[in-house]
């Protein structure tokens, strides 16, 4: 199979130029669909899954010390694992099933033995903005 993956700045264009790539070349694109597949195989909320996958780490979860670290810890420290976990195989079945471009996600480190064409895509700040601006919601709290 054929396979892009678009690793990205914030704001610089990575998911259009996926988008587009994908229609013209014919090709699967895979970006929010990943968590929209790991929250149904895990039974999770996609905003939970999105938290842990976005921000990388578990802040906003308190970690209390005692005798022993607290439950609610580990179990969060479980769900991350096995969200990364299934995150990793949906992306190798992607892979092997079609011609794809997958956008972020750490696909082009999973995908690195499918020998990929990795893409960076990174844009000015005053261009990222400008961007910004131009794609956030309406009701959205915007400052530069």
């Amino acid at each position: 199979m054929k396979i892009i993956t678009i690793s990205r700045e914030f704001g610089s264009g990575g998911r259009e130029l996926g988008k587009r790539l994908a229609d013209i070349l014919g090709y699967a694109y895979y970006d929010r669909e990943i968590i929209t597949a790991i929250a149904e195989n895990k039974k999770l909320n996609e905003n939970y899954i999105e938290k842990i996958l976005e921000k990388g780490s578990l802040k906003g979860y308190p970690l209390k010390f005692g005798r022993t670290f607290s439950s609610s810890y580990s179990i969060t420290q479980q769900n991350m694992t096995q969200i990364l976990v299934e995150q990793q195989k949906i992306i190798k079945e992607i892979a092997v099933r079609e011609n794809c471009i997958i956008v972020g996600r750490s696909a082009n480190v999973i995908l690195k033995e499918h020998n990929p064409l990795n893409l960076f895509v990174y844009a000015d700040m005053e261009s990222k903005i400008i961007r910004c601006y131009k794609y956030a919601a309406e009701k959205e709290n915007r400052s530069e």
